[in-house]
C-alpha cells in the first residue's frame, strides 16, 4: 500500500553477530546454480522482464483473439453470398456476433437500463430555452434523461420544415456544442446537414481539462475531469466512455420514439469520434456512423490517456473486429485532424495512415458487407471533417450514407452563438456531477449486490433462517460453502485479477548467500516464471535445521517500493525485521519481491496488462505460484504449512494471492484490510484513492464482485488474520471493523471461529508481530510439541 511507514516508535536494532554481504556468484544454496548478478537490487531485472513479457502477449493477442469470434462462413458461390446480404442473412450475422457485442457492451460499462426517453427544452436564469431562432431552424438548450441521477445536455437544432434525418453529434472533449454550429466552426459538414433540414442533437462531452482545485492531495494527483469519472466508474464496472455512449443511445431512444421512420446517424470527432465508433457498433438502430480523429490499433491503446483504459479491449477487440459488429450498416472513418495531447498518464497522437489501413483491412474477406472508408489529407490546418451527408427521408429507402467531399457552405452563415463562461461551467458541472452521482449510488449499494451474488448464492438458506436460530445453531455446512466458493475463486482469478494464458516455465533456481547471523543464513533466489519474467526473493534458513526435518515457511511480503531485505535486516520500523525474527523463532521464511516498485513504471505495467484482461497481480500470482512450487520441492520444507504475511501493498497481496493459490495454508493481512470499494471509489472519504497519485488502484468491476470480505471468504477453511494499527492512515478502524465483522461472522456460522482473528494495536502502518506471531505458531503447529 502506498503510505509512508514508521508511525510506531522505532525498535532496537536487530542483534546481528555476523552480517556478510558477499560478492555476486558466491555460495549458492545447495541444489541451485550460482546467481550471477552484480549488486543487491534485482528489482530492475524483474520489472524489465515483466514489461517484455506483457508486450509479447499484447503482440500475440491480435491473432489469438480469433478464438473469441464465430464469424459465419462466407460462401464462395456468388448467389449464396448475395443471399447473405438479404434480411435473413443480416439477421443470422447479427445473431452470430451477439455475444461479442454483449461483451463489448460489458467492458465499456454499457450495462444499465436507460430511463424512458424524455427530452426537455429548458431555460434557466442564465439562458432561455430557445437560444436562437432563424428562418430555417431554431436552436434550443436541451437535456435528456439517461440513467438515474445522470442527464445529458446539449443543443437541439430543429428544422422548420419536415426533418430529413436525425443526427447525434459528439464533438471533441473540449469543444462545446455552440462552437460546432458557429460561422467559423470547422464542423462545416454538420452545418451543411442542418441546411438540408436534418434534426441534430449536439452532445456536451466531459472535458479533458484538469480539475481546478486548492485541495493539496487532489492537485498532486493531477487529474482531469475525465480521469475523475474514469477512476470511480472503472472500479464499479462502468466507464466514462460507457456513460457517453449511453447518452448517445438515449438521444436515439428519443428520435425513434418521436419519429421512427427517419434514419439515424451518429458523428463524432476526437473523444466524440471514439464515442460515435462504439455507439454505432453497439446500437443497431444507428444507420450510419462517421468517425473523425479517433482510430488506431488497440495494441497501442495503453499509450493513450488513462481515461481511455478499457479492460481486456485488445484481447478480444481490434478496430477490424469492432467494424464487423456494424454488419451492413455504414461507417466512415477519416484520417484528417486528430487531437494531440501529451501528459504523464497517456498521450493522443495522429496514427500513421499505413497502421490505419492495415488494421481496417485486416479481416477483409471475413464479412460479406463492405463499409465505406475514406480519407482526407488536407495540408496545414486540418479541420475535423465529419463527412458530407445525404439523407433519404424514410427507412425503407437506401441506407443513410456518409461520404467525404469538398465542404459545402450552408446558405446564410449564422451569427456566433454567445456562450458565457458561467453558462459553460454550470452546464458542464451538472453533467459531470450527474455521472458522479450515478457512480456513487453504485458504491453505496454495492455491499448488497456482492451479498446477493456470492454469499446468498452459495448459502441460500441464509435468506430464510432467523438470526436467533443462527445464534444457537450455526450452519454446519462448511463443505457446501467450500464447494460453492470454488466457482467464485476461479471468477476472481479470471475476471477480477486476470490470468495469463501461458504455462509456467521450468524454475531453473539460481541463488547466492547475502546475509548471515548466528541463527540463520539468507540467500537471494531467482526463479524463471515465463521466458522473460523472473521471480526474486530472499530465503532465510534457521541454522538449527536437523537432517530430514521439514519445517513450516512464512512468506513475508514487503509493501510499495520495498525489496526483500527490508523485511530482514534493514531495521525499518514498518517491517521490524519480521522475516528475520520469525526465522529466529525457527520458521523458514521467504521474502518475495513484488512488482510495485518504481512508481509509474509498475503503473504502466498494469496499464499494458489491462489491455489483455490482466493486471499487476496477474504477474504477481504467477510469480507466487512458481515460488510455492519451488518451496514445496525443498527437502526441509513442509509444503502443507506455507503461510503468507504481508504489510501494506503486501497486505493487499494477502487478500489476493492466497485467496487464489490454495498452496498457502493461511494468510495474515497487515496494514491494508479495508472497505476496498469505498477506499478506491468513494468521493466523500478523506482516505480514498480518488485523491491520490495511485491511478492503478481501480480494478474492473471489483466493487460489484469482491470487496475484502468476499476475498477473505475465499480463504475458508484456511486460517485468516488481520493486523491493524489504530493510527494507520490507510483507513479507519470503523471501516476495518465493519468489513472484518462479516468475515468473522461467516467463519463462526461455519463452525470455524477459532480460525480467524483480528488484532488492534496502538501504532501505525507497521508490523506489530505479537498476536500475529502467536497466530502463526498456533496454526502452523510450530514448534511441535
Amino acid at each position: 500500500m502506498p503510505y509512508a511507514a514508521g508511525m510506531s516508535p522505532p525498535r532496537p536494532a536487530l542483534a546481528v553477530l555476523l552480517l556478510t554481504l558477499v560478492c555476486a556468484y558466491a555460495q549458492p544454496l545447495p541444489g541451485t546454480k550460482a546467481l550471477k548478478f552484480d549488486g543487491d537490487d534485482l528489482s530492475g531485472w524483474v520489472m524489465d522482464g515483466a514489461h517484455e513479457f506483457v508486450e509479447r502477449k499484447i503482440a500475440e493477442a491480435t491473432t489469438s483473439r480469433a478464438r473469441f469470434w464465430n464469424f459465419p462462413e462466407i460462401p464462395t458461390n456468388a448467389r449464396a453470398r448475395l443471399k447473405m446480404t438479404g434480411t435473413a442473412g443480416k439477421a443470422a450475422w447479427n445473431q452470430a456476433l451477439a455475444p461479442n457485442r454483449e461483451r463489448l457492451s460489458r467492458i465499456l460499462g454499457v450495462v444499465d437500463q436507460r430511463l424512458p426517453a424524455r427530452l426537455e427544452r429548458f431555460g434557466d436564469d442564465l439562458r432561455p430555452a430557445v437560444v436562437v431562432e432563424r428562418s430555417g431552424h431554431k436552436i434550443c438548450q436541451i437535456r435528456w434523461d439517461v440513467l438515474p441521477g445522470y442527464s445529458a445536455e446539449g443543443l437541439l437544432v430543429e428544422p422548420a420544415a419536415k426533418a430529413t434525418a436525425n443526427i447525434v453529434l459528439i464533438p471533441d472533449a473540449d469543444t462545446v456544442p455552440e462552437d460546432v454550429i458557429d460561422a467559423e466552426s470547422d464542423y462545416q459538414a454538420i452545418r451543411n446537414a442542418i441546411a438540408q433540414n436534418a434534426r441534430v442533437v449536439i452532445v456536451t462531452p466531459i472535458s479533458r481539462a484538469k480539475i481546478p482545485t486548492e485541495d493539496r492531495r487532489l492537485k498532486r494527483s493531477d487529474q482531469t475531469y475525465r480521469e475523475w469519472i474514469y477512476r470511480q466508474a472503472f472500479h464499479m464496472g462502468r466507464h466514462i466512455v460507457g456513460y457517453e455512449v449511453q447518452a448517445v443511445s438515449a438521444a436515439v431512444d428519443w428520435f425513434t420514439k418521436n419519429d421512427p421512420e427517419l434514419k439515424v446517424g451518429v458523428a463524432g470527432h476526437g473523444e466524440g469520434g471514439m464515442i460515435a465508433f462504439y455507439a454505432g457498433a453497439l446500437d443497431r438502430r444507428i444507420d450510419s456512423t462517421s468517425v473523425s480523429g479517433f482510430f488506431g490499433p488497440t495494441a497501442e491503446s495503453w499509450r493513450e490517456p488513462i481515461y481511455r483504459n478499457v479492460w481486456g479491449i485488445h484481447r478480444e477487440f481490434g478496430v477490424a473486429e469492432i467494424k464487423m459488429l456494424y454488419g451492413s450498416r455504414d461507417i466512415l472513418l477519416n484520417h484528417g485532424a486528430f487531437p494531440v495531447l501529451k501528459g504523464h498518464k497517456g498521450e493522443l497522437w495522429k496514427p500513421q495512415r499505413s497502421a490505419m489501413t492495415n488494421e481496417w483491412n485486416r479481416l477483409t474477406g471475413a464479412s460479406p458487407y463492405n463499409s465505406s472508408f475514406s480519407w482526407t489529407t488536407s495540408e496545414g490546418r486540418e479541420p475535423p471533417i465529419l463527412g458530407r451527408w445525404t439523407f433519404p427521408p424514410h427507412r425503407s429507402q437506401l441506407p443513410l450514407k456518409p461520404y467525404v467531399s469538398a465542404f459545402l457552405k450552408p446558405s446564410g452563415s449564422p451569427k456566433k452563438l454567445n456562450l458565457s463562461t458561467q453558462v459553460r461551467e454550470a452546464r458542464h458541472q451538472r453533467i459531470f456531477k450527474g455521472m458522479e452521482s450515478h457512480v456513487q449510488n453504485l458504491v453505496r449499494q454495492s455491499e448488497h449486490v456482492r451479498d446477493e451474488r456470492f454469499l446468498l448464492k452459495v448459502l441460500p438458506e441464509l435468506n430464510n433462517r432467523r438470526w436467533t436460530t443462527l445464534k444457537t445453531h450455526p450452519l454446519q455446512n462448511a463443505d457446501q460453502f467450500i464447494k460453492g466458493a470454488k466457482t467464485f475463486r476461479e471468477e476472481f482469478n479470471e475476471e477480477a485479477i486476470g490470468k495469463f494464458d501461458e504455462a509456467l516455465s521450468k524454475p531453473k533456481p539460481r541463488s547466492r548467500k547475502i546475509a548471515e547471523t548466528e541463527k540463520w543464513t539468507a540467500y537471494d533466489v531467482v526463479l524463471q516464471v515465463y521466458p522473460e519474467l523472473i521471480a526474486w526473493g530472499a530465503l532465510v534458513l534457521p541454522k538449527d535445521l536437523k537432517p530430514g526435518e521439514k519445517r513450516p515457511v512464512v512468506v513475508c511480503q514487503h509493501g510499495r517500493n520495498g525489496v526483500p531485505l527490508d523485511t530482514i535486516n534493514r531495521n525499518k520500523t514498518a517491517y521490524n525485521d519480521f522475516a528475520a525474527k520469525l526465522a529466529e523463532r525457527g520458521f523458514i521464511t521467504f521474502a518475495p519481491h513484488n512488482l510495485y516498485r518504481g512508481e509509474d513504471r509498475y503503473r504502466w505495467l498494469d496499464r499494458k496488462a489491462n489491455t489483455i484482461k490482466a493486471s499487476l497481480f496477474s504477474f504477481i500470482l504467477a510469480q507466487h505460484q512458481q515460488t510455492l512450487n519451488w518451496l514445496g520441492s525443498l527437502p526441509y520444507v513442509d509444503a502443507d504449512r506455507i503461510a503468507f504475511y504481508g504489510l501494506s501493498y503486501g497486505g493487499e497481496t494477502a487478500v489476493r494471492v492466497p485467496t487464489v493459490l490454495e498452496g498457502y495454508s493461511l494468510s495474515i493481512c497487515s496494514g491494508d484490510f479495508n472497505q476496498w470499494t469505498r477506499k478506491v471509489a468513494a468521493t466523500d472519504q478523506p482516505f480514498s484513492f480518488m485523491k491520490t497519485i495511485e491511478w492503478e488502484m481501480p480494478y474492473w468491476n471489483l466493487g460489484h464482485t469482491f470487496d475484502y470480505a468476499e476475498m477473505a471468504y475465499l480463504m475458508i477453511p484456511r486460517p485468516f488474520m488481520v493486523e491493524r494499527g489504530h493510527h494507520d492512515g490507510v483507513g479507519r478502524d470503523q471501516w476495518v471493523a465493519h468489513e472484518y465483522a462479516k468475515v468473522r461472522w461467516l467463519y463462526a456460522q461455519l463452525g470455524m471461529v477459532d480460525k480467524t482473528e483480528i488484532e488492534y494495536f496502538q501504532g501505525g502502518h507497521s508490523i506489530n508481530g505479537e498476536g500475529t506471531f502467536d497466530f502463526l505458531h498456533k496454526h502452523l503447529k510450530w514448534p511441535r510439541k
